[in-house]
């Protein structure tokens, strides 16, 4: 990280970045990289205190924007900011910053509000064995039924098991799966430790194969692959109806 910022992660529920020193369009990239870095590990929610920043340029700010964003699709983290100074904070409600990142005033306050907004998870690590897209479809059914969520068990079913299928026949790594239910979307994500990126075939018309991804783009609202640590995730984002 940058010499004139720093950062501090505690992890918890949920994880809270405390910044200080200097924010500008050359340290706003530091910094992204640090909450891409805390992001990837899926906490329960994303607090970034302020209090010790000093903003020299109002466009750096942007860059809390782009990592809620990113966070909507994937890893569905709530990210909430807290204790920016006076100026800072009358840049950040005149920016569109704040129309995707709440703002608190205090760091008890921002930590409230980002466990409030805090979604459901369920969590499971699977080897890349033969059995492991039968067990992408009971994770599937399970959350579904704690969630009620009867009509999404279907294609769920079908996204995670060619997303876990993908792992076991490209990446041959473990994995890591998560559900998350964000109304009114389901999100569900796999952690492989490949960092070849996942992009759909193109087989011929006889192969037997070779078509997970095209499904999972035909099945998801949206999906995406984006790398994760030393490897990559893999993500898609269905109605939760």
């Amino acid at each position: 990280m940058s010499s004139r910022i720093s950062c501090q992660v505690s992890d918890g529920s949920p994880t809270v970045v405390r910044l200080g020193g200097d924010l500008d369009l050359v340290t706003m990239r530091s910094v992204h990289r640090v909450l891409d870095r805390c992001l990837a590990a899926q906490p329960d929610a994303l607090v970034v205190d302020l209090a010790d920043v000093t903003v020299h340029d109002r466009l750096a700010l942007s860059v809390f924007a782009a990592a809620a964003r990113q966070a909507a699709d994937w890893p569905a983290v709530p990210l909430v900011l807290c204790a920016p100074s006076p100026e800072a904070a009358a840049w950040l409600a005149e920016s569109t910053t704040c129309r995707v990142v709440p703002v608190r005033r205090d760091c008890d306050e921002a930590v409230r509000v980002a466990g409030a907004a805090a979604a459901p998870r369920l969590r499971a690590r699977l080897e890349p064995a033969a059995g492991a897209c039968r067990r992408a479809r009971e994770l599937v059914a399970d959350a579904c039924a704690r969630w009620s969520l009867p009509e999404a068990v279907g294609p769920a079913s079908v996204v995670l098991s060619e997303l876990v299928g993908n792992v076991v026949r490209h990446a041959g790594t473990p994995m890591q799966v998560t559900l998350t239910l964000r109304r009114p979307w389901l999100h569900l994500t796999v952690v492989d430790g490949s960092p070849d990126a996942a992009r759909p075939g193109d087989p011929d018309l006889r192969a037997e194969g070779g078509r997970g991804l095209m499904l999972v783009r035909e099945l998801a609202q949206r999906w995406g692959s984006v790398p994760a640590g030393d490897g990559k995730v893999v993500w898609a984002t269905l109605p939760a109806n």
